[in-house]
């Protein structure tokens, strides 16, 4: 899809929107079809996958935002513990551990009910929460997989603010 594309489809479609958004910051990304879009980009810890699906049954734009950290299964309780910590600190948006591969993603949607659109601002702080939500909490999934910490004690360090740089 060429800029023009992009720009000319933008009032109707969200995922329009955030290819726009995509572009700018020079991100790589493909649309799979009409209702997904996928961003690659890097973050300080890992690499992100942020797919935005329009599911226009519901209304909504919801947007996943998947790392590469499987969970073994001897540690998937403990990450569930940590999961539920998590996001009784999320305003926006949740965390998810799906069963089925062990893969923990951050998850929300926005409704856009009766042909309202998305504005630009409204999905860069989607991104931009999905982002930071994930890479605030990465070291914390990655206490309690490899270093075999608690949920408690992972918490803990992942609320831990530092200021400066030394």
């Amino acid at each position: 899809m060429s800029h023009l594309d992009i720009i000319t489809d933008s009032r109707t479609n969200p995922l329009s929107v955030v290819e726009e958004i995509a572009a700018t910051n020079d991100w790589s990304f493909e649309r799979s079809g009409d209702d997904e879009v996928t961003i690659l980009t890097r973050g300080q810890w890992t690499d992100y996958q942020l797919s935005f699906t329009w599911m226009g049954e519901i209304d909504a734009l919801h947007l996943a935002c998947a790392f590469d950290m499987k969970i073994p299964e001897s540690r998937r309780e403990e990450v569930r513990r940590l999961i539920a910590a998590i996001n009784e600190q999320l305003w926006v948006g949740h965390f998810d551990l799906w069963t089925s591969t062990g893969s923990v993603m951050l998850r929300q949607a926005l409704i856009l009910p009766d042909g309202m659109i998305a504005s630009p601002a409204q999905c860069r702080l989607m991104l931009e929460g999905a982002l930071g939500a994930c890479e605030r909490y990465f070291p914390a999934l990655q206490f309690v997989v490899w270093a075999g910490k608690s949920a408690q004690d992972a918490m803990s360090a992942a609320m831990f603010d530092t200021a400066g740089e030394a």
